[in-house]
């Protein structure tokens, strides 16, 4: 095999695309009572996805704060607000639906769309 130049690219196999798994928060404890922020319902942007959200969320799960005043939690619902969504900060509920810490979703690269990006 010939050294390469810097002109070259020697690709020795064809790279397969991984396959797209969910995105779940690992360690996740118990969300009940922290906060999130509600919304007036607004579906998924992604091409033929028929996810409607009722929350902010971050790969299909409620991103939940454990303080009422967090300054990330009051930005995410003034950009939802300069949208027209009616943001309203709630406890989260089990019930709204899965949820993850908004600090543990940036700490995994912020994923979108329920997908966690290739290693």
């Amino acid at each position: 095999m010939e050294t390469p130049t810097e002109t070259q690219v020697v690709v020795d196999e064809p790279r397969l695309e991984t396959e797209e798994q969910l995105w779940e928060e690992t360690g996740a404890g118990d969300h009940d009572g922290w906060y999130c922020v509600r919304t007036n319902p607004f579906p998924c942007p992604a091409p033929g996805c028929d996810f409607v959200a009722e929350f902010m969320t971050a790969a299909h799960l409620i991103l939940v704060w454990e303080a009422m005043d967090d300054p990330n939690l009051l930005d995410i619902a003034h950009q939802a607000q300069k949208v027209g969504r009616s943001p309203r900060i709630v406890p989260y509920e089990p019930a709204f639906g899965p949820s993850a810490s908004y600090y543990a979703w940036e700490a995994a690269g912020r994923p979108v769309h329920g997908i966690r990006p290739p290693a």
